[in-house]
C-alpha cells in the first residue's frame, strides 16, 4: 500500500523531496489525483511503512501535509510518455522534408485567400467580407507530458496559438482524434478532451465537435477557426529593417521533456515547462493589436531559429538574434549540457545553417536551445523601437514575464540569420 502526502506548493514539495531522501525515505512527487482533489497541486507518493519517518522529518522542517492513504482500487495515472519516444512539436516533419513534399503542388488562385502556404506561414486566412475574414488552422501531435488532462490543455493551447499568432480571435474547434481501440483505459481519452474543451473555454471559444480514428501512439488537436479584420491581419512577412525582436515565452521544452522522459529533469523545472505551454497567447495577440504590430509568428517545432528563417524569408530581411538575451525555461541549460537534445533540434539545424551565421560567442547549449523544437512555444513579434518598450511592459502585465527584446532586423542580405 502506498501513501500520499499532499503539499501546499510547488516549493514545499521541492523541500519535501530532499528531505524524504536525507531520512532514507523512497518517493515520488506526482500531481495530486483528480479523485483526491479538484485542487491542483503536488504529493509525495511513498510507502506505507515509510510514513511515520516522513511525516516526522517534514514537520521538523516546518512543512505542513494532508496524509491519504492509497487504497487497492486506486489506479496509479497512466503516463503517456509512456507511449511515445518523440512528443509534441517534436513530432513534426522536418522543414526540408516538408518543402520536398509540397514542391510542385498547384497553389490556390483565388483573391479572396489574403495568406496562403507561399509564406509558410501560421494559418490561411480567407476574405468573407470588407470586414471580416476567417483564419484557419490545424495542429495535433502525440503526448508531450505524462497527464492526460494537461496534455489536452497544452495540444489545445498550440492549435490555437496559430489564430492568435495571425492577431485573430479564436471561434470554434474540432477535435482531432487518434487513439488506439484497446490498451489505455477510455478515461485517458476522456480527460485528454476535458482538457481540451477546457483550454478552448479560456480562449474564448467553443468545441462544436470532432473526429476520431483508432491509432496508436494516441495524438490530439484541433481544427480551428478564427476571425479578424481583413486590414488587420498579423503575418510573418511584414518585418522591417530597423524593428526590433521580441520573443514572448522562455525557450527548452523540449531539452526539458527529453530530460523527463528519462529521469534527468527536476520536477519544479518539469511543472514549470508544463505551465508555459499551458499559457494561451491571446493576450500576446490583443497587445500586438493594441500597438498595430503587423508581423509576427509564433515558435514551435521548428524552434526560434527555424521559424525566425521563414520570417527573414517571407519578408525578405534579415534577423539578428543576441543568444544571450533569448529567455530560457529553469533547468533547460543543464539539460542540454548533459545531452538531452531532441532529434529534431538536428533536423531544424540542419535546415538553418545554410542561411545562418553563428559568431564564435554563442556557446553550444544556446545554439541548440535556439534550435529546440518547441511545443506551445511564445510569439516573435517584429515592433517599432518607438514602441517596443510598452510592448514589453504591456506583455509583462497581461502574463508573459519572460517577455524580452532578443534582436533586430536587417536589410535583407545572405546570411538570413545572424547569431551573437
Amino acid at each position: 500500500m502506498t501513501v500520499l502526502l499532499l503539499l501546499q506548493s510547488t516549493r514545499h514539495a521541492i523541500r519535501a523531496e530532499r528531505l524524504c531522501e536525507q531520512v532514507s525515505v523512497s518517493c515520488k512527487v506526482v500531481p495530486v489525483p483528480r479523485h483526491v482533489s479538484s485542487q491542483c497541486g503536488m504529493a509525495l507518493r511513498i510507502g506505507e511503512p515509510d510514513k511515520a519517518k516522513a511525516e516526522k522529518a517534514l514537520a521538523e522542517a516546518g512543512i505542513p501535509v494532508e496524509v491519504y492513504e492509497e487504497t487497492e482500487g486506486d489506479q496509479p495515472p497512466f503516463d503517456l510518455l509512456t507511449t511515445v519516444e518523440y512528443g509534441g512539436c517534436s513530432a513534426k516533419l522536418s522543414p526540408d522534408q516538408l518543402a520536398e513534399a509540397l514542391r510542385g503542388l498547384p497553389r490556390a488562385d483565388d483573391d479572396r485567400l489574403l495568406v496562403d502556404i507561399s509564406t509558410h506561414d501560421d494559418a490561411g486566412v480567407y476574405r468573407l467580407t470588407d470586414e471580416l475574414a476567417i483564419i484557419q488552422t490545424t495542429d495535433f501531435f502525440p503526448p508531450i507530458c505524462s497527464d492526460p488532462y494537461e496534455f489536452g490543455q497544452i495540444a489545445a493551447a498550440n492549435a490555437l496559438s496559430d489564430v492568435f499568432a495571425m492577431g485573430g480571435t479564436a471561434v470554434v474547434a474540432m477535435n482531432l482524434v487518434m487513439f488506439p481501440s484497446e490498451g489505455i483505459p477510455l478515461s485517458v481519452l476522456r480527460e485528454i478532451l476535458r482538457g481540451g474543451a477546457d483550454k478552448v473555454a479560456e480562449a474564448g471559444a467553443v468545441v462544436a465537435g470532432g473526429h476520431t480514428i483508432a491509432d496508436d501512439p494516441p495524438k490530439y488537436g484541433l481544427a480551428v477557426t478564427g476571425t479578424v479584420h481583413p486590414d488587420r491581419i498579423i503575418t510573418n512577412a511584414r518585418a522591417e529593417s530597423g524593428e526590433l525582436l521580441v520573443l514572448t515565452k522562455p525557450l527548452g521544452t523540449g531539452a526539458v521533456v527529453a530530460g523527463r522522459r528519462i529521469g534527468e529533469c527536476r520536477t519544479a523545472d518539469y511543472h514549470t515547462a508544463l505551465e508555459s505551454m499551458k499559457q494561451l497567447n491571446r493576450s500576446g495577440a490583443e497587445v500586438m493589436q493594441q500597438f498595430d504590430l503587423r508581423c509576427a509568428t509564433d515558435v514551435t517545432g521548428f524552434g526560434l531559429l527555424g521559424h525566425g528563417l521563414k520570417m527573414a524569408l517571407a519578408g525578405d530581411v534579415a534577423l539578428k538574434i543576441e543568444a544571450a538575451k533569448v529567455p530560457l525555461l529553469p533547468g533547460a541549460y543543464e539539460l542540454v549540457e548533459a545531452g538531452c537534445i531532441p532529434g529534431a533540434a538536428f533536423r531544424n539545424q540542419a535546415f538553418v545553417e545554410r542561411q545562418s551565421r553563428f559568431l564564435p560567442s554563442v556557446d553550444y547549449n544556446r545554439k541548440m536551445l535556439l534550435l529546440d523544437p518547441q511545443t506551445s512555444g511564445g510569439l516573435l513579434m517584429s515592433v517599432p523601437p518607438e514602441s517596443v518598450g510598452a510592448v514589453v511592459r504591456r506583455l509583462t502585465e497581461t502574463g508573459y514575464s519572460h517577455a524580452a527584446v532578443i534582436g533586430e532586423v536587417l536589410p535583407g542580405s545572405e546570411p538570413r540569420l545572424v547569431i551573437h
